[in-house]
């Protein structure tokens, strides 16, 4: 009769151990899934707007390892994205952030094209990339093939005076429902 309590004990002790042991072993192996906390840091980025006084200058900034530019319009720019004889009418105006009463340009920099990082031109207030030499106006769009398509807006929110990139609010989603950006 000892020995069999003994042997009751000694089996109930080594199945606490072993799932305690299996308890650690999966916790382990859902932390080495998680991502890391840099990666969760990179994934909202929070843009004061407020900061960008100078229109027609352009900023940037990074996000997801990728260049953001934004600029703040003129009126002139405004003045030229409301014409009337302006093929990209349409699309500059719904590409235009306003927030608190001022219009922003807030794109991924990157050339819809290969990928390259195309430069500002504030005198003609175009990009150009230098690698095919594909150009976009002020508001991002396309003038000047290769490029497919106007530079990509990345998801935003915006919060006051402060947009949230990577996090997708009623702005960015009429955008996605017109076809504005991908």
């Amino acid at each position: 009769m000892k020995n069999s309590s003994r042997r009751g004990f000694m089996g109930k002790a080594f199945g606490a151990v072993a799932a305690v042991g299996a308890v650690g072993s999966l916790y382990a192996m859902k932390k080495s899934w998680d991502p890391l906390p840099s990666v969760k840091a990179a994934g909202f980025t929070t843009i004061d707007l407020s900061d960008y006084k100078i229109a027609n200058k352009m900023y940037v900034e990074g996000w997801r390892g990728k260049p953001i530019f934004v600029m703040k319009f003129t009126p002139e720019m405004i003045k030229k994205m409301e014409a009337s004889d302006n093929k990209y009418k349409k699309n500059d105006i719904a590409r235009n952030i306003v927030v608190d009463g001022e219009h922003f340009m807030v794109c991924i920099g990157l050339c819809t094209h290969l990928g390259c990082i195309p430069a500002y031109r504030p005198d003609k207030e175009n990009f150009l990339c230098a690698c095919h030499g594909g150009m976009y106006d002020f508001a991002g769009m396309v003038t000047k093939s290769p490029p497919p398509r106007g530079f990509d807006i990345p998801p935003f929110k915006v919060v006051g005076k402060t947009l949230v990139l990577g996090e997708e609010g009623p702005e960015y989603k009429k955008m996605l429902a017109t076809g504005v950006t991908l």
